[in-house]
C-alpha cells in the first residue's frame, strides 16, 4: 500500500510537470516549474535551484555577428609573395563585435577607474605610449601631447597601445560592464547590489565570477554562469572572427540562396576605394594612404578627409554596421602569428593561440634570422598611414605583442553564450 502511495505520488508530481509544458517543450528561458526528467520542483530546498534567464544581457558598444560559412584569406595579389594566408572554407559561429574602434575617451575612463581603484603601479602600466607619434624627421610634436587626452580628439582611435595592453582593457572592461548589471539589478533582484573588495583591488563584481564560482553581493544574491546574469568576457576578435566580420558578406547573400555566389576585395562592393553612388560618388571609402607623401588630399578637395587618423564613426558602415574595418587604425586580434595558420588551425572557429604544431623553434629568431616567437601577434585592417592594398580583409601582418605604434589600435569582441550558432 505504501509503494501504490509512493507512486502514485511520483504520478501526480509527473502529470504537473507535462503539464506545465503545454504548448510546447522546456526550453531555456521557459524551464517549467518541474523536472522533465524527475518531476522535482525547481527552486525549493529538495530541488535545484534554476534562475530566470531571459537572453544574454546587452553588452554596451557591441552589435551582432551572424556567423555561418565562408572563405577567408587574400582576395588580392599577393604582393609581399609572404602567402600565409591561402584561401579555405571555415565556419565562423556567430558573436558580438564592437561597432567602432577603442577611442580615447574610452581609454581616459579606463585610466580614470585603473587611477581610482588600483596602484600606481599598474596605473602606469595602462598608460598608452604617446611617444609613437615622434619621429626625428617630422614634425608631430602636437600630437605627442594633445592627441590622447585634448577633447577634439575624444572620438578618435586610442593608439600606442600594445596587445597586452590591449587585453588589460578587455579584462577590465568586462569587469566594469557585469558590475554596472549587479548594480541595476539585472540578476533578477530588484534592489541595487554593493559590490565587495577584490579583484585587482578593485571592487568584486560580476567579472569575477567569469570561472564558474557564484559571487555574492551585497544585496545576498548570486552571481554566476549559471544564473545566467553576467556577460560572457569582452576580449579582442580572433583573426578569423575579424576577417569574417569584416568582409560582411551577408550584405551579398540573396535570401533562400545557399551558395555564396560573390566576393569582396574590401569591406564593401566592388574593386575600388571611392564610392560609386548617389551625391557622395567618387568620396573615399575608408582613411588611407593614397601614395607617397598624399595623406589626404589638397587643401578644398581632400580625398579621405583625415592627414592622420579619424573619427571612430566616420565613412559609411560595412553591412553588420561595423564602422572602420578598413583603415583609420590596424587592429589587434587574439592570435599569435604563424605563415602555415591557415593550413593548421580546424575549420571550425579556427584560432591560434600558441605554438602548437608549429614550435617557435622551428624560427631563428636568436641569430636574427627571423621575427617569429610565441609573442608576436596578428594585426589587420590597415590603417591612414598604410596604402590601399592593406584594406583588403585576407591581408595580415604581425608584430611583438608588447611594442606599439601610432596606427595601431583594437576593438573587442564576445562569444555569443548560449547559442549553437
Amino acid at each position: 500500500m505504501m509503494n501504490f502511495s509512493k507512486y502514485l505520488r511520483f504520478a501526480v508530481v509527473g502529470a504537473c510537470a507535462l503539464a506545465s509544458c503545454k504548448g510546447g517543450p522546456p526550453t531555456a528561458t521557459k524551464p517549467g516549474k518541474y523536472s522533465s526528467t524527475t518531476g522535482i520542483e525547481y527552486n525549493t530546498e529538495e530541488g535545484m535551484r534554476v534562475a530566470d534567464y531571459q537572453g544574454i544581457p546587452e553588452g554596451p558598444g557591441l552589435v551582432f555577428i551572424e556567423g555561418g560559412r565562408t572563405v577567408l584569406g587574400t582576395q588580392e595579389e599577393d604582393v609581399t609573395m609572404s602567402h600565409d594566408n591561402i584561401e579555405r572554407t571555415v565556419t565562423i559561429a556567430s558573436f558580438y563585435m564592437d561597432e567602432a574602434e577603442v577611442a580615447n575617451i574610452h581609454w581616459l575612463e579606463y585610466l580614470h577607474f585603473v587611477r581610482k581603484d588600483s596602484s600606481e603601479e599598474i596605473y602606469q602600466r595602462a598608460l598608452p605610449d604617446t611617444t609613437v607619434w615622434a619621429r626625428e624627421l617630422s614634425f608631430n610634436d602636437p600630437y605627442v601631447d594633445y592627441y590622447l587626452r585634448y577633447p577634439g580628439f575624444r572620438y578618435f582611435p586610442v593608439v600606442g597601445v600594445s596587445w597586452l595592453q590591449a587585453n588589460d582593457f578587455c579584462t577590465w572592461r568586462t569587469s566594469k560592464v557585469n558590475e554596472r548589471l549587479a548594480m541595476d539589478g539585472d540578476d533578477g533582484s530588484s534592489a541595487p547590489k554593493a559590490p565587495k573588495k577584490g579583484l585587482f583591488g578593485r571592487k568584486k563584481n560580476a567579472g569575477d565570477a567569469a570561472e564558474g564560482t557564484d559571487t555574492e553581493t551585497g544585496g545576498g544574491s548570486k552571481i554566476s554562469i549559471e544564473n545566467g546574469n553576467t556577460l560572457p568576457n569582452y576580449r579582442l576578435p580572433t583573426e578569423a572572427e575579424w576577417e569574417y566580420a569584416a568582409q560582411a558578406l551577408i550584405g551579398t547573400q540573396e535570401v533562400g540562396n545557399e551558395n555564396q555566389e560573390n566576393k569582396r576585395i574590401y569591406p564593401w562592393d566592388g574593386r575600388q576605394v571611392r564610392n560609386p553612388y548617389g551625391k557622395s560618388m567618387g568620396t573615399f571609402l575608408a582613411n588611407f594612404k593614397r601614395g607617397r607623401g598624399d595623406y589626404a588630399g589638397i587643401a578644398g578637395s581632400l580625398n579621405d578627409g583625415a592627414m592622420i587618423t579619424e573619427y571612430v564613426y566616420a565613412y559609411p558602415p560595412n553591412d553588420y554596421g561595423l564602422y572602420n574595418m578598413s583603415g583609420n587604425v590596424n587592429e589587434w586580434v587574439q592570435d599569435i602569428y604563424r605563415p602555415l595558420s591557415f593550413e593548421d588551425v580546424e575549420d571550425l572557429n579556427p584560432f591560434r593561440r600558441n605554438g602548437f604544431l608549429d614550435p617557435s623553434e622551428k624560427y631563428d629568431k636568436k641569430n636574427y634570422q627571423s621575427l617569429i616567437d610565441d609573442h608576436v601577434r596578428v594585426y589587420k585592417g590597415g590603417s591612414w598611414r598604410d596604402v590601399a592594398y592593406w584594406l583588403s580583409p585576407g591581408t595580415r601582418r604581425f608584430m611583438a605583442e608588447d611594442s606599439s605604434t601610432a596606427a595601431i589600435g583594437f576593438r573587442c569582441a564576445m562569444i555569443n553564450a548560449g547559442s549553437n550558432k
